[in-house]
């Protein structure tokens, strides 16, 4: 079963629901952690995992062969990402031409190689991240973390996603937001947990996830962390909406203080690992309906 974590809100507590929940089914259920937040990875912190093997992410961008091309310009026509820039070739004012990249635009399609009458276009990789595979006690985990200055995280979050192990619970912790991350981050999954906060910008994200979700067909169920604060406005639009509220974790000085010093509540308050472990059941029971 493959359980993502999302919100579209930063800030509500996905990494704290993931982290704690995974430890909380470790020794019951077979679990693996991958901690798809590529941008801002932050599940490591809490789990302090053993790192057993580290792979690049790379992505394949264009290498222009300068003799064979003759600046026709189809490659730069081609791409919708601004990627290949062509200055053409003027024989009336004796310009030359030339081919301009850009690496950081490329999303890697090779669509430009396709279209090429020359053949003048192959391929090189460029480091984009890099995947972590860990073990923590007798969890899997697995994290991404993208190079600063990248302006795409998707290519990290399939290579996290490729070490799905299918014979294993699989939890994802998302990035936050309702864009292409946080889709291809809860894409697959069997269900979805959204953590929210009781509050007028909690409320606004969730329902804007509830909508990506409803379209990808993946049912869901919501965790309001931080109850207590904040206002009804949640609890009365998953009433209205039939959305089931599966837990609420309270606003509570204890669990905050554990989280600032990077450590996780299931260890430290009775109670939780009970609560996680009825969470659990309730989310096979509406899997396998």
């Amino acid at each position: 079963m493959l359980i993502s974590i999302a919100s579209g809100k930063g800030g509500t507590g996905k990494t704290t629901v993931a982290v704690n929940m995974a430890l909380a089914l470790m020794v019951a259920e077979n679990i693996q952690l991958l901690d798809c937040d590529v941008e801002e990875p932050n599940s490591h912190i809490f789990l302090k995992p053993e790192v057993k093997e580290e792979n690049p992410v790379y992505i394949k961008v264009p290498k222009i062969d300068r003799k064979r091309c003759d600046c026709c310009g189809k490659c730069s026509d081609f791409c919708e990402f601004n990627a290949i820039f062509v200055v053409r070739r003027d024989l009336d004012t004796d310009i030359k031409g030339d081919v301009l990249t850009f690496p950081n635009l490329c999303h890697g399609c090779k669509g430009c190689a396709i279209v090429c009458p020359n053949d003048a276009i192959t391929y090189e990789n460029r480091v984009m991240g890099v995947v972590r595979k860990c073990s923590v006690g007798g969890m899997n985990f697995v994290y991404g973390e993208l190079n600063v200055g990248e302006p795409m995280a998707v290519p990290v979050i399939k290579a996290v996603k490729k070490e799905i192990d299918i014979k294993k619970t699989v939890m994802i912790d998302s990035p936050p937001g309702t864009s292409c991350p946080a889709i291809n981050s809860v894409y697959g999954s069997d269900f979805c947990l959204l953590v929210t906060e009781p509050t007028p910008f909690g409320l606004y994200d969730m329902e804007l996830m509830v909508e990506v979700l409803r379209e990808l067909g993946i049912p869901f169920g919501v965790i309001i962390n931080r109850a207590g604060i904040g206002d009804e406005g949640v609890y009365d639009y998953c009433k209205s909406e039939g959305i089931d509220i599966m837990l609420e974790i309270p606003y509570d000085r204890r669990i905050a203080e554990l989280y600032a010093t990077g450590s996780t509540f299931v260890d430290e308050i009775d109670g939780w690992n009970d609560k996680f472990s009825h969470l659990f059941e309730e989310i096979k029971t509406v899997v396998e309906r």
